[in-house]
């Protein structure tokens, strides 16, 4: 197993699924590729997933659980996020490849603003993204800029723990949903007491969550936090929506207030379809938008704010994808197919 895994990373892996009944597969650029010719069997599968499992508590109960989130390394090659499922009553695993080196904002490709983004002193800051979008290297990103160039102290709440922080500048605690800690909210409500400047929580997961962030950043932190949304509009309408509806009104206050920066992403093929480029849109709050949050009937202008907005540091995806387009990143299709249902922007042709 562990010569097809590294044998994958060497080929560029982004994934690995292994089933009962089907072949080692990886995903290589944006591919499920077969590595292997011979079938798994169950118990073959099975003994994979114990291999997998971090603690004896949860070995002892794996052929009961049906999903199961934790993480996994392997000395030389990385780590990874492993999701174990059932299905047709039989095992299945999902990898995900997380390299042993924390990524930069520069080495993502990411606007240099967010590094400016790291640096305040308090609000909260939401990565937006659908699955598969690179959130959590985007979050590991801006964890690693504050942890090189400030004096602070950084502590994560995630599910599982993905990148590794080392203590730089900054000293980083990292807790693990359901190892350090029992939920989110909960890991979330302790790290409020642990003298912290930072908090980043893997993903906001409930009202609980969300209400005790906004609380964190109205209190003086800086909060980084993912949602699984594809655009900065949704996302805001999907924070509302969290909430109770008899908070929503005040929690739409407290949010214009609390909001420090949206970015939300997609990950686009590139050019030679060897690798991905990160398409992002970017909203800070600013008086204008702060308006606008207070509104919900004005949440449309926030594609307006952020269009009109180049000299803040705030773009688009149409203006961003036109940009990767214009430096030869991408090509016509990927940014057709990236901002449709706009059919009124006039790409260029691909000569």
């Amino acid at each position: 197993m562990e010569k097809i895994i590294r044998a994958a990373v060497e080929r560029g892996a982004s994934d690995l699924h292994i089933k009962a009944g089907d072949v080692f597969r990886a995903r290589i650029n944006g591919k499920l590729v077969p590595l292997t010719k011979q079938r798994l069997t169950p118990d073959q599968t099975r003994a994979i997933a114990l291999k997998l499992v971090g603690s004896d508590e949860n070995r002892l109960k794996l052929d009961v659980l049906r999903d199961f989130d934790c993480s996994w390394g392997m000395p030389g090659v990385g780590r990874f996020r492993v999701n174990i499922l059932r299905q047709r009553s039989s095992i299945m695993i999902v990898m995900r490849v997380i390299p042993f080196t924390v990524p930069s904002l520069e080495s993502l490709g990411l606007p240099p603003q967010l590094g400016r983004i790291a640096e305040s002193d308090r609000g909260l800051v939401v990565v937006a993204g659908m699955s598969g979008a690179g959130k959590s290297s985007t979050t590991a990103a801006l964890v690693q800029h504050i942890n090189t160039t400030q004096q602070r102290h950084i502590v994560t709440v995630e599910n599982p723990i993905e990148f590794l922080h080392r203590d730089l500048m900054s000293s980083v605690t990292q807790r693990e949903v359901g190892v350090d800690t029992d939920t989110y909210a909960s890991g979330l409500h302790a790290a409020l007491r642990q003298d912290p400047d930072v908090v980043l929580i893997g993903e906001l997961a409930d009202a609980d969550t969300v209400a005790t962030a906004v609380k964190a950043a109205e209190g003086g932190l800086l909060v980084i936090t993912s949602v699984p949304t594809p655009d900065v509009t949704t996302t805001v309408q999907r924070l509302m929506t969290m909430l109770p509806p008899e908070e929503r009104e005040v929690g739409r206050q407290r949010l214009a207030e609390a909001l420090r920066a949206i970015v939300a992403q997609q990950l686009l093929p590139t050019r030679e379809s060897e690798g991905k480029v990160a398409a992002v849109e970017l909203l800070e709050v600013n008086g204008s938008v702060r308006a606008v949050l207070r509104d919900e009937t004005r949440l449309g202008e926030l594609k307006n704010l952020m269009g009109a907005g180049a000299d803040l540091g705030m773009q688009t995806f149409e203006q961003h994808v036109s940009q990767l387009l214009d430096g030869g990143h991408i090509n016509v299709e990927t940014a057709r197919a990236a901002t449709l249902p706009l059919a009124a922007y006039a790409w260029p042709s691909d000569g």
